[in-house]
């Protein structure tokens, strides 16, 4: 019998989280010092390899070329990079030299041997200088603690040249104020095409000499400069043996004076511990909201490094007074809302943000202000925001559900009239295919690629759309969203069964095979025909009548588990984690493992979200199936441990799969608790048997955000073998519409 482990609410729950978990295989996820939701995330920077360093960082890699203050966790484009900090001793070099020749530049090798991680705190030994290098952050300054060896030419090297994967700087300058501060800007552009932040560096010791560069070419060669497009600068100074020299930066997307003005604000003091000591207190407030028992320590580790990754984006883009620079690239003074960023929205839609208006209720209406402000500024919703951008990444206008959710949820603090406009302003546009859906209902495959994937993720942002209609009473647009909520039926072929791409009224595309996946060139987006039958979560009754019925829908959904086909060679690296043709590592595929207990077998769905759970996450470096996806992944996990997942993002309700903790406490709003039971609970013991929800029986497979909210006690009687009668009645499962 193991000993059962509990996670308290008196525990540093910042000691079960594990930042490694996700650097390695496609995890992409951030590795360095920050706090939930800051604007900073200061961390090292290896030198670019590819696809897997879209964070900067992997742990196959041993180099470093900096420790820069923004960083990108769980993408699959590589941007930010900003502002990178680099010590050395030595003669001065400004580029970032390689592998193979080190000596042409300031690259150092380290050791995880030499590293230390947790949240709000990143260490590690530089090799090459022997320089033990030591990070924190508040939520818009980062903190630098280096402790250098005896040195007459001890360095920090500013380099606003480096960014990370696509990033390419278009500007750059840094000028000195004082004896100990530096100040500047780095404009560039990339996925974000064009990003502006601007940074002030304050030192703990006087600055001996200043130096600033415009790197001139690949061989090294400089020429003195404070303003270019690859601006290096370097302090200079003396050190004796263990000297510690601190270093503060604010970074700010309006000015170096609020840059100045954030550090004063946030750190005004020289005291490294204590900002590690607050980041810590700031990652326990957070985690402490879910105090889970389980009798698997690696579990422990396994929940909180999830709930951790699902609190660093959105991502802070304001001043400390809060001010923000607007899509539109005005400054906006003074805003009355928190101003974020990093809205990875095709993702975070299907589970994140539903997780945020359990756990994150005082910060819901900050994200749903945000994003009304950028289609004040752009003239709709984000798609894919980045640092005042519009990057237009993914398929879908997948805001709309997180807008539409927050509104059915009852949610205050923003201009409800406003939000409903902007909704209908973004669905009634005629790019991306809008258009044809307006005259035809679907999106024509010759016409453009991912068709498919575009028209599906439509009709889900639309039938959340028609919700807000109807709780409007806005009867005429009820009826002609929910209308195209419905057009997934025009991607739908009834002789193959499967969601595939037309041509017209009368042709489908072909050749056609449910397997193949070409990745931006064919109707699918990331995933093919197999993945994408399954996209409609908002109507799973109606897909259910396409597949013939109940039956037919579920012997369909058991071969997608056992599917064997070849995806080809032009498959997207994001389809990963397969179970037969079902993908775990894709956005698409979330939801399915629960659409069992809409045709009453709520076990097969226990059986695969358990087989996700012990195979797909584990402790380890790759202990993320694939991409992290700004939380998504990671807020998948933690549903389904807790025994529920939202399979339609804006109804209000989570279907009951498998809970994988013996016991949770939710801390919610309000001081109000729900606690989750589960005692018999086991890796054999992973069908539910039946419910009761405070104290009295509780029949049907799902349950309302509304009742949750309330708290009380959720108590699941567990067994190895699937419940005889739980979940199986026509009344008690899961229904599309709850309102």
């Amino acid at each position: 019998m193991k000993e059962e482990t509990r996670a308290t609410l008196t525990d540093s729950l910042t000691q079960f989280v594990d930042p490694y978990i996700g650097t390695s295989f496609h995890g992409h996820v951030f590795m360095g010092a920050n706090v939930p939701f800051g604007a900073v995330q200061l961390g090292p920077t290896n030198i670019t390899e590819g696809w897997d360093w879209c964070s900067g960082y992997h742990y196959s890699d041993s180099t470093i070329v900096g420790f820069a203050h923004t960083h990108l966790s769980g993408t699959g484009i590589g941007d930010l990079g900003d502002i990178a900090v680099m010590p050395t001793t030595g003669p001065v070099k400004v580029m970032e030299g390689s592998v193979k020749n080190p000596e042409k530049g300031f690259v150092s090798l380290f050791s995880h041997r030499d590293e230390r991680v947790k949240p709000g705190y990143y260490a590690v030994k530089l090799k090459r200088y022997n320089i033990q290098a030591e990070l924190t952050a508040s939520e818009r300054v980062g903190f630098h603690q280096y402790t250098f060896p005896a040195s007459e030419e001890a360095h920090i090297v500013v380099d606003l040249q480096s960014g990370i994967g696509w990033d390419q700087p278009t500007e750059t300058f840094i000028e000195q104020l004082n004896d100990s501060t530096l100040a500047g800007y780095r404009f560039s552009k990339g996925w974000a095409a064009d990003q502006r932040i601007y940074f002030a560096a304050v030192f703990s010791k006087p600055i001996q000499n200043f130096k600033s560069y415009q790197l001139l070419d690949s061989l090294g060669n400089t020429a003195p400069a404070y303003k270019g497009n690859r601006i290096k600068g370097v302090v200079s100074f003396t050190t004796s043996n263990g000297e510690k020299v601190k270093l503060k930066v604010g970074i700010s997307p309006v000015s170096t004076q609020n840059a100045v003005a954030n550090i004063r604000a946030e750190i005004p003091h020289w005291n490294f511990d204590k900002v590690v000591a607050d980041a810590d207190a700031a990652w326990n407030k957070e985690l402490q909201k879910v105090s889970i028992q389980t009798d698997d320590p690696k579990q422990l580790k396994t929940f909180y490094t999830a709930l951790y990754h699902t609190l660093i984006a959105p991502s802070i883009f304001n001043d400390h007074n809060g001010d923000y620079l607007g899509t539109d690239k005005k400054v906006y003074k003074n805003a009355p809302f928190t101003n974020l960023t990093t809205f990875s929205l095709w993702d975070t839609y299907r589970a994140a943000h539903p997780l945020f208006t359990i756990l994150q209720k005082e910060r819901v209406s900050d994200m749903i202000n945000s994003m009304l402000a950028v289609y004040k500024q752009q003239g709709k919703l984000p798609v894919w925001h980045l640092m005042g951008n519009e990057t237009n990444t993914m398929v879908g206008y997948s805001a709309v559900p997180v807008v539409a959710d927050a509104i059915l949820k009852g949610f205050d603090g923003f201009d409800k009239d406003l939000a409903y406009e902007a909704m209908k302003a973004t669905a009634m546009r005629d790019d991306k295919g809008l258009d044809q859906v307006k005259a035809k209902g679907y999106i024509p495959a010759n016409i453009t690629v991912e068709s498919v994937a575009m028209g599906l993720e439509y009709a889900i942002d639309d039938w959340c759309l028609a919700q807000v209609a109807k709780q409007r009473g806005a009867t005429e647009d009820y009826a002609y969203f929910s209308k195209r909520g419905r057009n997934y039926e025009n991607y739908f072929d009834k002789q193959t069964r499967f969601m595939r791409g037309r041509i017209s009224d009368q042709e489908w595309r072909t050749p056609f095979s449910p397997f193949v996946s070409r990745h931006r060139n064919d109707d699918f987006c990331e995933g093919n025909s197999w993945q994408y039958t399954w996209l409609v979560p908002q109507d799973v009754e109606g897909l259910i009548n396409l597949q013939g019925g109940e039956k037919q829908f579920s012997q369909k959904l058991d071969s997608l588990f056992v599917a064997q086909g070849d995806m080809g060679e032009e498959a997207s690296n994001d389809i990963s984690g397969l179970i037969g043709q079902y993908a775990h590592g894709n956005e698409p595929s979330h939801h399915i493992t629960y659409l069992y207990s809409y045709v009453g077998q709520p076990w097969k769905t226990a059986d695969k979200v358990r087989f996700i759970l012990s195979h797909f996450y584990t402790d380890k470096p790759d202990g993320i199936i694939g991409n992290e996806d700004v939380g998504q992944m990671s807020a998948w996990y933690i549903f389904s441990s807790l025994g529920f997942y939202p399979v339609n993002p804006a109804n209000g309700a989570y279907v009951f799969g498998s809970p994988a903790v013996k016991e949770a406490t939710l801390n919610l709003a309000d001081g109000k608790k729900l606690v989750i039971k589960a005692p018999n609970n086991s890796p054999e013991n992973k069908y539910i048997q039946k419910v009761t929800l405070n104290g009295k029986p509780y029949t049907k497979s799902y349950i309302l955000h509304k009742d949750l909210m309330q708290g009380g006690e959720l108590v699941f009687e567990m067994g190895n073998t699937p419940g005889a009668t739980w979940g199986v009645a026509q009344k008690d499962r899961p229904r599309s519409v709850t309102r």
